[in-house]
Formats: C-alpha cells, structure tokens, sequence
C-alpha cells in the first residue's frame, strides 16, 4: 500500500471475487452465472437504449420500479434499484450500522458482508453456524445489532424457511433484519411477502443468477417506504445515478420476459439434481442446496488439490481456504453438457 493510504484502512481484507481467467477457455462452474443467456428482448432493449449514452440515467429509476413492482405485487415505493445487489447491502451497512448497532451474521456466508462492516468502519459479530453447516434461528434472537441473512446461504446452499426467518425479525423488533436472497428463485422461499408485516424487513435480490444479468449489474432493496427512503438518502449522498440507461433497459424487457427466466431455473434445478445424484455415486458429500450451486466434499480428495486438477483440465469450480470448508467445493450448476463434462473428469481425477 501506498503512504497515502488511511489508517482506517490498514487492515482491511478486500472481498475476493470468483477467477475470470483470459488465458484459455473453460468450462466457467465457479462464480455462479446462468449458464443461459437473457432473453432476446434484453437484448434488442439495450441496443436501443445504447443510443442514448450522452444522457445520464433517471435517478429514480422510475420505470424499472413500476415494472417490477406490478411483477412482485408491490408498491414502486417499496422498492430501490442498485448496481447489483452488493450495493443495496453496501447501503444497509451504511444506513442502519453504527458503534451502537453492529453488523451480526454467521461465521460461514456471504463474504462481502465482512468486508462492508470493516470499509464502513462499523462492529460486526459472526456467529458460528451448526457442525452440520446449517444456521439455528435461535442464535440470532436479540442480537442487539443490524441482522444480515443470505438466505439460502452462501457458499453452504443451506436455506431457512419464510417461518424461520419469521421468528428471528419478531425476536429483533429494534433492529433490521436484512434477508439477501441472491439465490432465491432457485427453491427457496422469499420473504418479500413478509415486508408489509414488519417494517424492521429489508429484503434484498439480484438480476445477476435467475436472471441472467450478471454483466448487466442490477439489484433491489425491497422494504417499508420509511426503510426505502433510508436508504435512497445514502444513495443520493453517494451515487444518485447509480443504474446506467442500458442495464434499467435491461431490468425491464428481462421482467416483462420472466416466464423465460423462469423456465431456465426450471432447468437449472433439473440440471442440479442429477448432478449431485452423479457426484453421490462418486462418492460426494454435500448439503441441500436451494442454489445454482452445489457444496460439495469428498472424503478420500483433498478439496484444494481437485479444485486445481479441475482447472488443469479446464474446469473452475470454487475453492475456499476458510478453516471449517477447507474441504468443500462450491460448483456451479450449468448447462447437461457441462455437467456430465465435470462429472466425467471427476470421476477420471479420483
């Protein structure tokens, strides 16, 4: 680091995003992409809206939230877009932490929210989930803190019921319970029913997994108009025009085709169970995933060693170092072709 750079920062650990490697092609099963590319209109809507790039984008995003609203039966009110759903977290982090409310969330998850607490220079607590890799509601009941739950987690693939989510905002009415349900539409289910019970909720998805969008960057925070409001006045202060001309286009012709995004998680979850019944046969640990995603471990291979023998082979999956996963690997459910590719090799390497 540079003389220049804050003291704040010395010991900061910056987020760690999956390989996008350039020096050959791979079969790309490591940062959780839609194998499936968006639907045709998508397309045509950003060319069009391409023609445009010397205006700025409307600040308030006012068509997407309308679009999106009427797709959710919500009110546009209860809505913020973002530039991917890290932003909305990013903003949560900003708007409803401090010294005197923590950031609380489990040990094992989303690793950016780490990272938020420490950028935002605010205290956070990590509790430790189960031996099974599995969250028990209770232990965060009064938290006295800022709740964050991935839901289903990540990188686990574990998901908490809509009753079980339930039970931890009535146990924390002074405080907000941020939902990030980035995986969501892959069998789990969404607590965006629940924003008009408990104005304490913040739900928060992405255009990024079930939607294809991952390049296009868009995201929303879904919550009581108050929580909302909370949040565009950090935006505002930050980055007013934080959804650019082509990816709003995008966002809209994506949820006017849904029926089409839909289908492809259909697949996608076809894809997923015969996946993890292949990698069974093999051998394979893993736990329930609710994701496009499957964390799986072998107990005769070390987790690092086939993560790297994969990629010699030109297959990336997801390795992390973290003490209690050494010995997982994340896998990105993609397309059957990829997926009996993988399956194939595995069974080659072991």
């Amino acid at each position: 680091m540079s003389l220049y750079f804050s003291d704040k920062y010395v010991d900061l650990e910056a987020y760690v995003p999956g390989e996008q490697p350039r020096d050959q092609q791979y079969i790309k099963l490591n940062t959780n992409e839609n194998p499936f590319p968006p639907h045709p209109a998508v397309t045509e809507a950003v060319r069009k809206e391409a023609e445009k790039l010397q205006l700025y984008s409307d600040p308030e995003c006012l068509d997407m939230r309308r679009t999106l609203a009427a797709q959710l039966g919500l009110e546009p009110e209860e809505l913020i877009m973002t530039n991917g759903s890290d932003e909305v977290l990013n903003f949560a982090f900003m708007a409803f932490c401090d010294d005197h409310m923590p950031a609380v969330f489990p040990d094992i998850t989303y690793g950016f929210y780490r990272v938020f607490a420490q950028v935002n220079c605010v205290p956070w607590r990590d509790v430790p989930l189960q031996e099974d890799l599995t969250i028990d509601v209770r232990d965060f009941y009064h938290s006295a803190g800022t709740v964050f739950i991935a839901n289903p987690n990540a990188p686990t693939g574990i998901a908490l019921t809509r009753d079980e989510i339930r039970k931890i905002i009535e146990q924390n009415p002074y405080s907000v319970v941020v939902v990030d349900e980035a995986y969501v539409d892959f069998g789990a289910e969404s607590c965006l029913p629940l924003i008009r019970e408990y104005d304490n909720l913040l739900v928060t998805q992405t255009f990024s997994k079930s939607r294809s969008l991952a390049g296009g960057r868009l995201g929303f925070g879904a919550g009581n108009e108050e929580l909302i409001r909370d949040l565009n006045t950090v935006r505002y202060s930050v980055n007013p025009y934080n959804v650019n001309r082509m990816t709003l286009a995008a966002g809209i012709a994506c949820m006017e085709n849904d029926g089409y995004n839909r289908e492809n998680c259909q697949v996608i979850k076809e894809n997923r169970e015969w996946a993890a019944k292949e990698l069974k046969k093999l051998g394979f640990d893993m736990t329930e995933s609710m994701t496009n995603f499957l964390f799986v471990r072998h107990p005769k291979a070390d987790g690092e060693k086939l993560y790297r023998e994969l990629k010699e082979r030109g297959i990336l999956i997801r390795h992390f170092s973290t003490e209690r996963i050494r010995d997982y690997n994340r896998i990105t459910v993609g397309t059957r072709e990829q997926m009996e590719t993988l399956v194939r090799t595995i069974a080659q390497i072991l």
